[in-house]
């Protein structure tokens, strides 16, 4: 799920726990649409966190420590560290399952020989996931320095881990602890409030964080919940903008155009500065057909966050739907600096691809294509766009040169 508001929201909440971390203060939070418990990374260059996290937390300390533990496992290594633990437990189940055929062969005892293959998969299982649960107590431990380090409430570990503990189905005494890729929650809860206490536990109140908190989650669970659940909440915000801004959400989703933007009018008198209320504004319009305003709205929103890829991207897209020649030059660099600024946009490559197309530019809308279907795993199809890209292209191009990227991938991919 990409919005530019709650994105913003995630990295003030992060800036703190970045600092301490050494981590670059610009470093991607993303949310992924999951309604499950969970937060993770994959390489370096961002951290996901679930939409279903995000709103069973209860204060902005708890989600700082989900950031901080994330964090943790980037600039600890664990990510490195993991694959190649996973490439040995996965090199020593292939050698358990040799072991089990070649005694099935010579003794004719074909049971005996499944036990030794699942006997050796199962050591190799449990060595990986004693690799992963010394990890999640490193992260933990370096998340809680961290968070004392930037003054924040490292009780929101704690109250974190009580929500975590209460998701675990199974009674302790059924659970076997050697077969988890994490610590059991009743453990992880004993270390974090021995390390909270050590470390000095509540830091100073931070008025800053808890706004951009409760926007993030007010914004999150307008679009997300029931409409009726957000009208008998929105009161309880913090503020008379996050409320509007909530009640906005709800009449847009019931396709209200004119009391979404009515409300938004009253956003954006008291925040006219904010970006992000403008960029909302032109959500709204751009949904209600109305692209011209819709367009007005974004541009106003890109020169207040002249390098939010996000903003631009949907100034791009309201340039394109218009159609028109005038229209579609001037998107292609706005959609292009979206692009440089963040490669993660499909929508963004949908709409390069459709304003080279009109604009009799085959190569590059064949460019944009594969690449739009590499961001999405459709390798076989990003190579032969790509391959009709490089035919097309300037050899030796900028642009071609993208194409063999591509091209590359695809055949790593297999």
């Amino acid at each position: 799920m990409r919005d530019p508001d709650i994105e913003y929201s995630l990295r003030r909440l992060a800036k703190p726990v970045l600092q301490a971390a050494g981590l670059p203060a610009n470093l991607p939070i993303l949310v992924v649409d999951d309604g499950r418990l969970n937060a993770f990374v994959v390489d370096r260059n961002a951290i996901y966190l679930n939409s279903g996290l995000i709103l069973r937390t209860s204060t902005p300390a708890e989600l700082q420590f989900v950031i901080a533990h994330e964090a943790a496992h980037i600039a600890n290594g664990h990510i490195t560290r993991r694959r190649l633990n996973a490439d040995y437990s996965n090199r020593l189940a292939q050698l358990g399952l040799a072991l089990g055929v070649a005694a099935a062969a010579s003794s004719g005892n074909s049971e005996a020989g499944a036990g030794i293959a699942m006997g050796v998969a199962s050591s190799a299982q449990r060595s990986l996931y004693g690799h992963t649960r010394a990890e999640e107590s490193s992260a933990d431990q370096t998340a809680i320095r961290w968070m004392s380090i930037g003054g924040l409430d490292t009780g929101g570990a704690i109250s974190l881990m009580q929500v975590f503990r209460g998701q675990e189905h199974l009674k302790a005494s059924r659970m076997d602890p050697y077969a988890r890729s994490h610590p059991l929650s009743r453990d992880r809860l004993r270390r974090l409030e021995a390390l909270a206490k050590s470390y000095g536990g509540k830091g100073a109140d931070r008025p800053s964080d808890s706004y951009w908190y409760e926007r993030a989650k007010g914004k999150l669970s307008a679009f997300l919940r029931e409409p009726r659940w957000t009208e008998a909440r929105a009161k309880q915000s913090p503020t008379k903008d996050i409320e509007r801004m909530r009640l906005a959400v709800v009449k847009h989703r019931r396709s209200d155009w004119q009391g979404a933007l009515a409300l938004m009018e009253q956003v954006l008198a008291e925040r006219p500065g904010d970006p992000f209320y403008h960029e909302l504004k032109g959500q709204i319009l751009l949904e209600a057909r109305q692209f011209k305003s819709a367009e007005a709205a974004y541009r106003r929103a890109s020169e207040l966050a002249p390098r939010d890829a996000l903003i631009l991207a949907s100034l791009g897209h309201a340039m394109v739907v218009q159609g028109g020649e005038a229209r579609l030059r001037a998107a292609l660099p706005v959609l292009e600096r979206a692009r440089a600024l963040d490669y993660r946009s499909g929508r963004v490559m949908r709409d390069l691809g459709s304003a080279y197309a009109q604009l009799g530019q085959p190569g590059m809308a064949a460019l944009s294509v594969a690449e739009r279907h590499a961001l999405s795993g459709r390798m076989k199809d990003a190579h032969i766009q790509a391959e009709r890209a490089t035919g097309l292209l300037s050899r030796g191009s900028p642009a071609w040169q993208r194409a063999q990227d591509v091209l590359n991938a695809s055949k790593e991919d297999g």
